[in-house]
C-alpha cells in the first residue's frame, strides 16, 4: 500500500504525545510509512496539544513539522466542505469527522486510520481501519 492511499485521523497522531507506549509506538510506526492529512488535522492536533497536553507553541510547531515532513497535507476547500456535509447526513458522523473523511476521499485515499470511527466501514471507496485493533 502506498503512502498516498493512507489518511491519518487526528486521534491516531495524538498518540505520539501519549503516555500509552504501545499506541505511541504504533502511531510512530504507521507515520514512518508516510501518508496524507488535511489542514484540519493540523489544527485539531495543535488545539489538543496546547490544551490537554499543555505544550508550548514552539513544541507544537516542532512536532507538526515532523508530521508535515512525512505527510502530504491537503488544503481545505468548499468541495471538501460540501462532501463532508453529505457524509455527515448520510452516515450520522459528526461534522468534524465527516470533513476529515471528505478530505481523505478527495485526496483519493483508500484507507482512513482512526480509532474513533466504525472499523471496517467503507464510505465512497474509503475504508476505515482502527490501527490499534488487535
Amino acid at each position: 500500500m502506498s503512502a498516498a492511499e493512507i489518511f491519518f485521523d487526528t486521534n491516531v497522531l495524538l498518540y505520539l504525545l501519549s503516555g500509552d507506549a504501545a499506541k505511541a509506538d504504533r502511531a510512530e510506526q504507521l507515520l514512518a510509512g508516510r501518508g496524507v492529512i488535511s489542514v484540519q488535522v493540523l489544527n485539531e492536533f495543535a488545539a489538543v496539544a496546547a490544551g490537554k497536553f499543555a505544550m508550548e507553541i514552539a513544541e507544537i510547531r516542532a512536532v507538526l513539522a515532523a508530521i508535515r515532513a512525512v505527510c502530504n497535507v491537503k488544503p481545505l476547500d468548499v468541495d471538501t466542505h460540501d462532501l463532508g456535509l453529505e457524509i455527515a447526513e448520510r452516515n450520522r458522523y459528526s461534522i468534524y469527522d465527516s470533513m476529515l473523511l471528505a478530505a481523505a476521499i478527495r485526496a483519493e485515499c483508500s484507507i482512513f486510520y482512526s480509532e474513533d470511527l466504525q472499523h471496517g466501514q467503507t464510505i465512497d471507496g474509503l475504508t476505515i481501519v482502527n490501527p490499534f485493533k488487535q
